[in-house]
């Protein structure tokens, strides 16, 4: 009777945990909030996100052109067209891909968004730029480019990284902190299922016949910050307001600065080697 009873609570037991594993890895996440461009996959196709190559080289090019067409397999789609935009300002729905030698500020790439905060919690525009300081020596290689380019392009569109400690074995994805890229330079499976959840829907229409709704109709500045008079040195980390996330080595991986008017710009970095500046 004794051996019958252990033996129900031990296959109990074991249920409880696979469902917990289970239920752990059904809820397991890279998306970032709710946060999303107003597109649904059909409207992405008609008309899909400007990714405006800005870039400098030759090798750049080609990583914003790999990196476009990696995402372009997800249900966002997209398109990289020529820029002319030498200062690497915002520019209200589309995202801006830049590189200069930002100098020996710590960060080897960064994406800055800046999101409403409404119901709907639509992006409003995006920025992507490369340190051309320290891509140099062990990291001016091709992989060390794809990855950051890729990540970085990755965050514009709401997703997070996939894991953030870069000691960990490589996930296959460039939504991944590594030290070592070469399996890192594409996204994975994963992420394109993340943006499926995201953009696999149709948007509504208001009686205004303006998307979304949900208190995103307020007149929105030509350009975020520069047009709510926010005077934003967007190259300094400390322009990038308060820490809300850090790395597995303690870094802040994730900064958000409420430029007010329900519009908030968040900025993701990638450390040099995982070290931030002093």
């Amino acid at each position: 009777m004794t051996l019958t009873v252990n033996k129900k609570i031990l296959i109990a037991s074991a249920i409880i945990l696979f469902l917990g594993v289970f239920a752990a890895a059904a809820n397991a996440s890279n998306s970032w909030s709710k946060y999303h461009w107003d597109k649904s996959t059909a409207e992405s196709i008609l008309d899909p996100l400007v990714l405006g190559d800005n870039l400098t080289t030759t090798a750049w090019h080609s990583s914003l052109s790999g990196a476009s067409s990696d995402w372009n397999a997800s249900v966002l789609k997209n398109q990289a067209v020529a820029g002319t935009n030498t200062n690497c300002d915002p520019v209200l729905g589309q995202v801006e891909v830049c590189n200069d030698a930002y100098g020996t500020n710590g960060w080897l790439g960064i994406a800055q968004v800046w999101v409403y905060r409404g119901k709907d919690g639509h992006i409003a525009q995006a920025l992507v730029k490369m340190n051309d300081t320290y891509f140099t020596g062990s990291r001016d290689t091709s992989a060390w480019r794809n990855m950051v380019m890729c990540q970085e392009v990755g965050h514009t569109y709401g997703l997070d990284h996939q894991d953030e400690n870069f000691d960990n074995a490589n996930l296959n994805t460039c939504m991944d902190y590594t030290s070592n890229p070469d399996s890192n330079q594409h996204p994975n499976q994963h992420d394109c299922d993340e943006l499926a959840a995201k953009y696999g829907h149709l948007n509504g229409i208001t009686e205004d016949k303006t998307k979304g709704g949900g208190g995103n109709n307020r007149k929105k500045p030509k350009k975020a910050g520069v047009g709510l008079g926010q005077d934003i040195d967007l190259n300094n980390a400390s322009a990038w307001g308060q820490a809300v996330r850090f790395d597995a080595r303690g870094n802040t991986s994730l900064f958000e600065r409420n430029l007010g008017n329900g519009l908030v710009l968040l900025t993701y970095v990638i450390w040099v080697d995982g070290t931030s500046a002093d």
